[in-house]
């Protein structure tokens, strides 16, 4: 439970579905202690509670802080000195919530956990099977791609089969505190911050301006440090030109950017690096999937090609402009998730 609506409308279905039910709620790492991880803040705690005492259920707070800084906040932090563009809610689930708060709800006693996710699970003669939601606009199935069979057996997603507006009404008929609570789409741990103003509050050391360069080599400038830049970015790059210039690679190993027209930009391959799969079987020979490269990017048919190291060549059958290495590659087939990993190069 975070106090926000999703968590505390799932706790309202299983209440009333009968369920034997107790919260957890983690208290995660902030910046400092004058600014609040937004999952976790006093504000959030009160909220939980309410929504807890309303439900007549216990509420139990667990302090993870030092293994989210580790887990999830470091690892952010090194993909950006490394020239990356990193995706911490990947680690976050896959260590913190479907780790962590996973194994202590069963050593608690509990036989699933129940998340606000909007996503669905299917059990067949072959095991479980992580679907879309059918709110496609809400499906979290993307975040949740690093899932596997374990955890899935332990899951429940009551949300997957419900729109956005549908889970509001829900609270407002379960008269929970937090019917009318506004989202809040940035980072959790960043305070309300930019990431770059994070990293500086951070005092992070990260790379050094650097040459920018056309896509034929030509020197047209100096950019200010690679963590300031993201694959497609077109404002901010600061070089005249009567084209309009879009980021096309970061070369982490010369601290170079390349820049090109939007023409240049977009690939039509790259590598995944240890890839999960959520049925637990690694394919062998190439197929055909849907694949989202971003958490809210258009999918594309592609070629999956599995190599001998475990990494997947993909293809895709049209080029992205947005491909970018430390972000997640997605893999679908009608309404499953086969699953992911981080893309490479």
């Amino acid at each position: 439970m975070s106090g926000g609506i999703d968590s505390s409308v799932t706790a309202g279905l299983l209440k009333s579905e009968g369920y034997d039910l107790f919260g957890l709620m983690l208290r995660l790492w902030s910046p400092s202690p004058e600014i609040d991880n937004r999952c976790c803040s006093p504000a959030d705690l009160a909220l939980a509670q309410s929504v807890a005492a309303h439900l007549d259920i216990p509420l139990y707070t667990l302090d993870v802080k030092q293994y989210f800084k580790a887990t999830v906040v470091d690892p952010f932090i090194d993909g950006y000195t490394k020239g990356q563009t990193p995706n911490p809610c990947l680690n976050c689930n896959r260590l913190i919530r479907w780790g962590f708060l996973l194994d202590r709800a069963l050593a608690m006693g509990a036989s699933h956990m129940a998340t606000g996710h909007y996503s669905r699970v299917q059990e067949d003669e072959h095991g479980y099977k992580l679907l879309r939601a059918v709110d496609r606009s809400k499906d979290q199935s993307y975040v949740l791609s690093i899932l596997n069979q374990k955890q899935l057996s332990h899951a429940l997603f009551p949300l997957g089969n419900y729109t956005k507006d549908y889970v509001r009404q829900l609270a407002v008929a379960f008269e929970l505190p937090v019917a009318y609570r506004g989202e809040s789409q940035d980072l959790c741990f960043l305070g309300g911050m930019d990431y770059r103003a994070f990293l500086e509050q951070q005092h992070v050391e990260l790379p050094p301006p650097g040459p920018i360069m056309n896509t034929e080599g030509d020197l047209l400038g100096q950019h200010q440090g690679l963590a300031g830049y993201t694959i497609g970015q077109r404002k901010g790059i600061r070089i005249s030109s009567s084209d309009a210039y879009y980021v096309i690679q970061k070369v982490p190993s010369k601290n170079l950017l390349v820049i090109g027209t939007r023409d240049e930009l977009g690939r039509s391959e790259f590598i995944v690096k240890d890839p999960n799969w959520i049925s637990g079987k690694s394919p062998e020979k190439p197929f055909q999937a849907m694949v989202r490269i971003r958490y809210k990017s258009r999918e594309v048919q592609s070629t999956l090609i599995p190599n001998r190291n475990k990494n997947l060549r993909v293809e895709l059958h049209e080029p992205l402009p947005d491909i970018t290495p430390g972000q997640a590659a997605v893999f679908y087939q009608d309404e499953q998730c086969l699953g992911g990993g981080i893309i490479s190069l």
